[in-house]
């Protein structure tokens, strides 16, 4: 599992870490899916040279076994706010069989059309960013 925030807002606005934990461990258990670790991270997601990121790729470098893996979060914002690294990335993970899964927008890849929607979820974020900057 992987909690995010950069600001203060998201901790005032239902993001904070705890929040955003107990709702992943709460989708888990519900889903009956073993937690291996969880990694909380306070940093931007501009990009993915974040400390707790980079423990995480390694550790999913380490464990490259056979066995298929996800990486969860709450929403793909948590995961990153930029297309052009979130893609890179993703092709990154997918060497080492893992896939990254927002649990609030959750969209099954096995469906073609249903990369459009991955698309959008990517694209909002970084939207975002510039129009708030």
């Amino acid at each position: 599992m992987y909690v995010r925030v950069s600001t203060d807002e998201q901790k005032r606005k239902g993001y904070s870490l705890p929040e955003q934990e107990d709702r992943l461990l709460k989708y888990c258990k519900y889903n009956n899916i073993d937690i291996k670790e969880i990694y909380r991270e306070d940093y931007s997601a501009k990009n993915f040279n974040r400390p707790e990121w980079k423990e995480l790729f390694s550790e999913i470098k380490k464990k490259s076994s056979g066995e298929d893996k996800n990486i969860l979060f709450i929403k793909w914002d948590r995961f990153s706010r930029n297309i052009e690294y979130v893609y890179e990335m993703i092709g990154k993970l997918r060497k080492y069989k893992t896939t990254p899964m927002a649990i609030d927008q959750y969209i099954d890849l096995a469906v073609p059309e249903n990369i459009i929607l991955q698309a959008l979820h990517l694209v909002f974020p970084e939207a975002e960013n510039y129009v708030h900057n």
